[in-house]
């Protein structure tokens, strides 16, 4: 009778039903994202960000000046990702393409089912299901195999755990500072945590009693110097700092890189149809916040709104500091089940049927970054000519560097400035004629590799000095024709 009912245990141990909904949304995520794996890869600059991970394992060293194009090679450059990079070029030994594609869909599956599991501790499974559905929905669109989409689930437990220490009333524990460190290593971006501490500073002094204020603001004020302190725990101290800030800088440029540029509403669209939405649903459930957190929520749609990058941090950030106050005005209860953990038998099961899954597609899909943003053949006929210096199309300078080649330029706008990388994009664009020909000339270029619907190509049909070499569907060479000064 043990037995039979040691089996029955075993088998109940085992159920799906016991499977937590946020476990379901991290699986489901997982599934979608490898399934489409070559999405993922949709960037020229996860080249670069490889080469620069390898050159560093190879090295043993952190790169502190350029030496991948030949128009600012020497100069001061330092590589703020340089883990990520790191953490990409050794999953793509491992296993090619598909491992920076299995890194990225595993940091983005932990995201979510994070995210659902902060929800579904206040709220009812289902409603925490639909909000993971529709942040999901609008952040696709910035989901690439590059260094940002491996701090997300850093940003979310980073945010989450100032959220609940404001809510106390207290300050955050100093466990969290590591998150922020290991956030500077990563990604440049840990700029925006430092942010979040003073934001939620102010929502804790709302909530804490008026005798505390002294109190609690001096003990967040000093876990915001631990933050900034543990910001400078990277290989280039506090230069981290600097390089991220860089980046703001950029002035007009900014509007010229589309992750970069504010959100544009010409078209309706998902982002427009969620802001339309949350108003809407604002004003019909007479929704209440306190100042501090409205701030917040303004904040965060301003930075949505200016850069289209930040849509993604809109989504996963506004729900929970909207999520205290909401579901206790409108009294949800999250069921039983959502506050506990998931087995670790049904854990364990799960890792084990998604690795066996995982290995299986890798091993059966030719994952690769596409065509449009690696010209194979047109560099090959590039290297046929032995050209010095290369003037190349903003979107061929990750696959140049991985080919090693020195560029004019790549994606790393912090390096070549605002100056530089305007002119460059008004010369190509043919905006300003003369400047295209002065940087021929004063680069001494003697061949060109552009897209096919760049302005410049047709110019170059058409004057003297150059001619054709290669073009296909990705790409269009030229190079300059013999004895021409």
């Amino acid at each position: 009778m043990s037995t039979e009912a040691g089996a029955i245990q075993r088998e109940k141990a085992f159920s799906l039903a016991d499977v937590p909904a946020w476990l379901w949304v991290g699986i489901g995520v997982y599934v979608l994202l490898l399934s489409n794996g070559g999405l993922l890869l949709n960037d020229s600059d996860t080249y670069w960000q490889i080469a620069v991970g390898q050159w560093i394992l190879d090295q043993h060293a952190m790169p502190r000046a350029d030496f991948y194009s030949f128009t600012k090679a020497g100069e001061p450059w330092t590589s703020s990702s340089w883990l990520a990079q790191v953490l990409y070029a050794t999953s793509y030994n491992l296993a090619g393409w598909a491992g920076p594609v299995v890194l990225a869909a595993s940091c983005i599956a932990a995201t979510f089912a994070l995210f659902a599991h902060i929800l579904s501790r206040r709220i009812p499974a289902a409603y925490a299901v639909a909000i993971a559905a529709a942040a999901l929905a609008l952040s696709t669109g910035h989901f690439l195999a590059r260094p940002h989409v491996l701090v997300l689930p850093i940003m979310l437990a980073w945010a989450s755990g100032l959220l609940s220490a404001s809510e106390r009333g207290e300050a955050p524990s100093p466990w969290l500072l590591p998150l922020i460190a290991l956030w500077a290593n990563l990604h440049g971006g840990f700029v925006f945590g430092l942010v979040l501490v003073g934001a939620f500073a102010l929502d804790a002094l709302w909530n804490a009693d008026r005798v505390r204020h002294k109190s609690v603001a001096l003990r967040w004020a000093a876990f915001g110097i631990g933050a900034l302190v543990a910001c400078c725990a990277t290989p280039y101290g506090w230069g981290s700092i600097l390089a991220a800030r860089k980046i703001l800088d950029l002035g007009e440029l900014l509007h010229l890189i589309y992750e970069w540029a504010p959100a544009d509403f010409s078209k309706f669209g998902a982002f427009e149809m969620a802001i339309l939405t949350l108003i809407g649903g604002a004003l019909y459930g007479g929704v209440k916040l306190t100042p501090p957190r409205i701030a917040l929520v303004l904040g965060l749609l301003h930075m949505a709104l200016s850069h289209v990058r930040n849509v993604e941090i809109f989504a996963l950030l506004l729900p929970i500091v909207v999520l205290a106050p909401v579901a206790s005005q409108f009294a949800l209860r999250p069921a039983w089940l959502a506050r506990a953990g998931a087995p670790m038998p049904v854990m364990a099961a799960v890792m084990v049927l998604l690795g066996g899954w995982t290995w299986l597609l890798a091993a059966n899909t030719a994952f690769a970054p596409p065509e449009s943003q690696s010209p194979a053949a047109a560099v090959d006929a590039l290297k046929a000519h032995n050209p010095k210096r290369v003037l190349n199309d903003l979107p061929f300078g990750g696959y140049l560097i991985w080919r090693q080649i020195p560029v004019f330029v790549d994606g790393r706008a912090e390096l070549y400035g605002e100056a530089f990388d305007v002119a460059y994009y008004r010369a190509m664009q043919l905006k300003d004629v003369n400047q295209f020909l002065d940087i021929l000339k004063k680069w001494d270029i003697d061949a060109v590799l552009l897209t096919p619907s760049t302005p410049a190509v047709g110019l170059l049909d058409h004057i003297g000095g150059w001619r054709r070499a290669y073009a296909d569907g990705n790409a269009v060479l030229h190079v300059r024709t013999a004895g021409t000064p």
